[in-house]
């Protein structure tokens, strides 16, 4: 479906945004809450240093904002042709956002390291 060497490759797969071989979270699983966040220090196979500064995820709280408001507006989108008052398409955004809170997180981290780290066939270069 998605071929090997593209970024939604390494976002999907939760692989090395360099290589695409060796994986970014310790769990794929976005369900097990107290290793949700876990990566590894380094890939696996090429060796690429995930923290690339300290505190180099921070800036992924953007990407979480676009995310979580985007699932909001697909929420209220899909409510309202429902039929649905607008309190209860409220609360059903807040149940929405907190269900899929774990993997928003998750993702957020994926997508902002590969718009920094970019594919290489070769990855020793």
């Amino acid at each position: 479906m998605v071929k090997k060497g593209s970024k939604l490759y390494s976002i999907v797969n939760n692989k090395c945004p360099k290589c695409q071989e060796g994986d970014f979270f310790v769990t794929k699983n976005p369900l097990k809450l107290n290793k949700n966040l876990a990566i590894h220090e380094n890939c696996s196979s090429c060796g690429l240093k995930y923290m690339i500064e300290p505190s180099f995820f921070y800036g992924a709280m953007y990407v979480s904002y676009g995310i979580t408001v985007a699932l909001s507006i697909i929420t209220f989108i899909i409510l309202y042709s429902l039929g649905l008052e607008l309190l209860q398409i409220f609360i059903g955004i807040i149940i929405a956002l907190i269900i899929f809170t774990p993997l928003t997180l998750k993702l957020s981290r994926l997508i902002y390291i590969n718009i920094f780290v970019h594919y290489k066939k070769d990855p020793k270069d």
